[in-house]
This record gives C-alpha cells, structure tokens and sequence, in this order.
C-alpha cells in the first residue's frame, strides 16, 4: 500500500455517511485525496458521520442511488478518477420488511453506477463492494472462493448475489479485460466478512446492539447465539480495497475480478463467544438475554478463502478478534466519555497501520 498514491487522486465514494464509507473516506482524506461522496442520507442516529466529522474537508452530495440521472450528473460533473461503491441496503433482517427496496437499491444502484462509468470518460478503477453472503449457500461448511457460483437464500444476500451478476455482465460486456487497451477501465468486486469496529450504529447488529445496551442500561437480546461468523476489524477490508485500487490502477487487465478479504479461521467465533468476551473485558454491568423466539433465516456459518488476495496483492488480514474486539470496546467507551472522535479515528488508523 502507497499512501502517496491518493494524493490528489478524486475518489467517489457512494455510501459515505454509513458505518464503513464514513472509515474510508476518513483514511483517503487523511492519503489526500480529493473525496466525493453520494448517499441518499444519514442512515442512523447516532452515526459516524457526524460524530467523526467525516464531511469535513469532502464534497457531500446528497441523492438516491437508483436515480441514474443524477448519477450520471455527478460523473460529469467531478470526473471522478476511482469509485468505491459502498452504497446498499446492508440489513439482512431488514430486507425480509422491505425486499423490493433491498434489490432496487442493491442490484439497480450497483448498475447504475457501471452505466455511468461507461459513459465516463475519467474513470480508471471501480471497485464494487457486495458481502460475503453473494455466494450460493453451501451446505458442507467448506470455504467460499472467488469463482463459486453467486446466489443467496435471503433477499438481502440474493441482492448481492445479483450485484455480482450484473458487475460480471457490464464487465464481460463493455470492460472486457481482454480488451483493457481499448476502453482503460478496470472493474472489480470485493466481499468481505462480518465487520466490526468502532463507529457502527446499524439496526440488528450484534455490537451496536450491544453497546446501545450498555449506553441505556438495558436488556440485550441476542439472536442466533451459536451461529459461527467471520468476524473482522473494519479496517482489515477496506485497506484491502484499497490497496486492490492501487494494483488496478497499475495492472488495469490483471486484477479485474472478484476478491475476497476474510479473516483467519482463529477469528472465527460463535455470536456467544462473542458476547462472553465483551462481558469479561469491560467493567459495564451487562444483561444479556439469548432470544429463543424464531428468527428469519441468516446463514450460520460463512467462511472465506482469501488466498488469492493474500498471494497476488500482498494483503493479510493485520487484526486478530480479541484485538479487534478490544480496539472496538475502546472507541465506544471513549464516545461515550466525551472524546474528540474525529481524532481517535485518525489515531487508530494510524496505529494500524504501523501494525
């Protein structure tokens, strides 16, 4: 990874006001990049966003990803050079509520902004984050690798099972690597794992849940308590896009494809391991309650093969879970305390870094 390699670069980040763009745009400000940002809104309260001052010393600009109109204004209007599409309806439980939203705006969105790359003429890379729930179910608890086919059992992970499909179709169709000298595009997808980290405030998200019941004092009820997760320091993944960005834009036809950015199979820890170790490491009475009522269908076990990124970029996964979870428990602790988080995020990106 070359810091140097940002500044100056204009970086369009979609999904900016969420939990994992408002990280990255933090570090490409901090690379020195010019950032741009599109997102339909701010999508909690509290959020990252405005309690890291992400949009401090960015573009924010405020619109729907399904609007392919005002995307395409966008692209010509800021000539944006690299596009990290983050932007997605990201809950599965939430995509039982609402299904039609969850693929108009995680299967259209993600077309959307591939139809505008193709009438661009400044964009050199996109990377288009879909999850490591794209792939079709498995049922023998083997790995998942780059080349399994796409699929899906709930709305949310066929959504991005699809984003997959149409990201291969506009590739195959209209970014062909095999014609890289032609157009000087170069597109690829990344999934990753359960991310954690400082700074998530989502609906039905196993740490946000937990600390919101720390902060009121409450009852925490956890679901699916034996499910097995990969779980993973948020900055694992995104150091991994964009370190790919870097490649992609050095080697364009060689590195136009899917990838996967997982942890190791030690961080690979059931719900309840999860909430044990939370209990045991912070000094906050915690309640919690296993929920035993029924629950929409969530896969229970999601591994990935991340060999190809760590052989062919150089990348690895820097943070263990208990480091991660510890590195989580501070930053929430230090919001509630009153500290300058805009400055905590910068301190810890740069320690990781130095990892």
């Amino acid at each position: 990874m070359n810091p140097n390699f940002w500044k100056n670069k204009t970086v369009l980040v979609t999904g900016h006001t969420g939990f994992k763009g408002s990280w990255i745009s933090i570090i490409l400000k901090k690379f020195g990049a010019n950032v741009i940002g599109f997102s339909k809104d701010i999508p909690t309260n509290p959020s990252m966003y405005k309690i890291a001052s992400v949009n401090d010393e960015m573009k924010s600009i405020i619109g729907n990803i399904n609007d392919s109109k005002h995307i395409k204004q966008v692209f010509e209007q800021n000539k944006p050079e690299i596009i990290i599409h983050m932007a997605a309806q990201a809950i599965v439980r939430e995509s039982y509520k609402n299904p039609l939203e969850t693929f108009s705006t995680n299967v259209m969105g993600t077309a959307n902004i591939l139809d505008a790359i193709r009438n661009s003429d400044s964009v050199k890379v996109c990377i288009i984050v879909t999850s490591d729930k794209s792939y079709r179910t498995k049922t023998d608890n083997s790995k998942y690798f780059e080349d399994d086919p796409m699929g899906g059992y709930d709305p949310y992970s066929s959504s991005k099972g699809c984003a997959e499909l149409v990201t291969s179709s506009y590739r195959n169709s209209f970014f062909n690597p095999s014609k890289f000298q032609e157009h000087q595009i170069s597109i690829a997808s990344v999934r990753a794992g359960n991310v954690i980290g400082g700074g998530d405030w989502g609906i039905d998200r196993l740490f946000p849940d937990i600390m919101r019941g720390i902060q009121n004092n409450s009852k925490i009820m956890i679901r699916n308590p034996e499910s097995t997760r990969p779980w993973q320091f948020v900055l694992d993944p995104l150091f991994g896009y964009i370190l790919l960005a870097e490649k992609m834009w050095e080697c364009g036809k060689k590195f136009s494809q899917g990838w996967n950015f997982g942890p190791t199979k030690d961080d690979e820890k059931s719900v309840r391991w999860i909430t044990e170790f939370i209990k045991n490491n912070t000094n906050k009475e915690i309640n919690f309650e296993m929920d035993s009522s029924s629950q929409p269908h969530e896969e229970k076990y999601l591994k990935l093969d991340c060999t190809k990124a760590i052989s062919e970029l150089g990348w690895k996964s820097k943070m263990n879970i208990e480091k991660t979870l510890l590195w989580t428990l501070k930053w929430y602790l230090a919001y509630n305390e009153g500290y300058n988080m805009k400055e905590l995020c910068e301190r810890q990106i740069d320690e990781y870094v130095a990892e």
